[in-house]
């Protein structure tokens, strides 16, 4: 029965507007479901928020954009099409790759290109690449296609998949299952790297993740005209479209309940509103700790949050430059000299290493409305550990870090970057903890490793409060886009059965 009437509709709050919570309240709101969502920042977005400095425009947050049709569904629940709202443009290649001795290798879905590359820089791997190929589509099937949108409430639902997952030896780490195929070092991390794109390292993410290569083969890459941002305003467009609310600038301080429902959303600004669900796209731990505060259950899974592992945080630079680099292309991977020592010293020791390996994005190469005439925008970033790891002074370490990696971006490919500036700002671990509650300024919520993944991951439905729903990053499947927004289709599933 409705909070406030057995007649009147249903009434859902969404907490957060980023990528999940987005994708949530649209299903909600296409359903029927009277939906508000509640943003603590000044800008929709979460990690996919951005910023307009001197005539350039910088995306925080993913700028990959892959498996398009998780995207257009979202419009076509209500009869609408996504290219009324955002013009997905193909990014080509996908990356390149680079190593330090000077190598280049373009990663595509081109058959014939992507041969050549292997055949220039592993020639002995092209029979390998193959059945490496086959691995992949058959992991993909198995987890995304058929489990990349299905709610784990139980250990049951995890025996169900067991099979399927043993039968790809989910065990086995990305890095050592492509190494099962491949004896090029160079290709190894140039097929294994894409787990670093949702928080997991190579070396122990489940293998699982060699879905990805499948994902981007099949699908492609894409990017948003007008950059990220551009891909959120449109969800925003698409969920007023259909009579949904957003309530801006005003961070959600508490969910009430009694005993074990939530029953009314109270925020910074003193506003309350009663509602019959709500779902928390917010960081995981901040829900339950903060959020949740006034009921036994959130110090509870607060303890048990703190126990797990959660992933490394990004330290990004954003900087405009004077001139154009078409010789640049839109994502790089300028790889370090070293690979699994690096990595180590990310995710276990959590120390700030000397050198590093770095996400250089070039959005306008593919769309030059990103930054004034004849001038570029670009990022670099580099995955360090998270503030529970690495608990250093950001301040004063931030600026040092932000010269040595435009140094290193200079030294290889753009000799005279630093003349060239126009305007530039860096994002840390602790922005990510200040502006996005997240727990230990982690920039993937919880880590992908194999025992925090499925049933072991945050449930799309909370275990105790029957009307308290999660989606995002911290549930299943996971981050990245295409993962939040799997899980607002798992979380969308359960709310609408519950209310419906």
């Amino acid at each position: 029965m409705s909070a406030l009437d057995p007649l009147a509709p249903r009434r859902a709050c969404v907490i957060g507007a980023g990528f999940g919570g987005l994708a949530l309240a649209i299903r909600l709101q296409s359903a029927g479901i009277q939906t508000t969502i509640v943003e603590a920042r000044d800008k929709p977005g979460g990690r996919g928020y951005h910023w307009e400095k001197d005539g350039f425009t910088f995306d925080a947050g993913p700028t990959v954009i892959t498996d398009p049709p998780c995207l257009q569904e979202l419009w076509a629940l209500s009869g609408h099409d996504i290219s009324e709202d955002v013009e997905l443009m193909p990014v080509m290649p996908f990356y390149r790759l680079n190593w330090p001795d000077g190598t280049n290798f373009d990663y595509s879905n081109d058959e014939a290109g992507l041969a050549r590359e292997i055949a220039r820089v592993a020639p002995g791997d092209l029979a390998g690449y193959e059945e490496f190929l086959r691995y992949s589509a058959g992991v993909c099937e198995e987890g995304y296609v058929k489990l990349g949108h299905v709610p784990f409430l139980d250990f049951a639902s995890m025996i169900k998949a067991a099979p399927a997952l043993a039968k790809y030896q989910a065990w086995r780490s990305v890095y050592s299952m492509v190494s099962s195929f491949i004896k090029s070092e160079k290709l190894r991390e140039a097929l294994s790297f894409h787990t670093l794109l949702v928080g997991g390292n190579p070396m122990t993410t489940s293998a699982i993740y060699a879905l990805i290569h499948t994902l981007e083969k099949n699908g492609g890459v894409w990017w948003a005209k007008g950059g990220t941002n551009q891909l959120i305003a449109g969800m925003v467009r698409q969920f007023e479209r259909i009579g949904g609310t957003v309530r801006m600038h005003d961070p959600v301080v508490h969910i009430h309940t009694v005993g074990n429902r939530a029953t009314e959303i109270e925020t910074q600004s003193g506003w309350k509103e009663r509602f019959d669900a709500v779902a928390s796209n917010a960081d995981i731990m901040h829900t339950y700790r903060e959020l949740l505060s006034g009921n036994p259950r959130g110090a509870q899974a607060a303890r048990s949050l703190a126990r797990k592992r959660f992933s490394p945080s990004l330290f990004v630079v954003h900087f405009g430059l004077e001139g154009t680099w078409p010789g640049i292309p839109h994502h790089m991977i300028l790889f370090g000299p070293r690979y699994k020592g690096l990595l180590d010293d990310i995710y276990e020791h959590g120390v700030l290493p000397q050198d590093f390996s770095i996400y250089l994005h070039h959005p306008t190469v593919t769309d030059p409305g990103m930054a004034p005439a004849g001038k570029s925008t670009f990022y670099a970033l580099i995955p360090v550990a998270n503030q529970g790891k690495l608990p250093i002074d950001w301040e004063t370490v931030g600026p040092m870090l932000e010269k040595r990696i435009l140094d290193e971006v200079g030294r290889r490919l753009i000799p005279d970057i630093h003349d060239r500036i126009v305007t530039k700002f860096h994002y840390s671990p602790r922005d990510f903890g200040l502006d996005l509650n997240a727990y230990l300024g982690s920039a993937f919520s919880l880590e992908p490793i194999l025992t925090q993944s499925a049933w072991f991951r945050g449930h799309n439905r909370d275990d105790k409060i029957g009307n308290l729903y999660l989606v995002g990053a911290g549930t299943h499947p996971g981050a990245g886009i295409p993962g939040v927004v799997g899980s607002a289709k798992a979380t969308a599933k359960l709310m609408l059965e519950d209310l419906q």
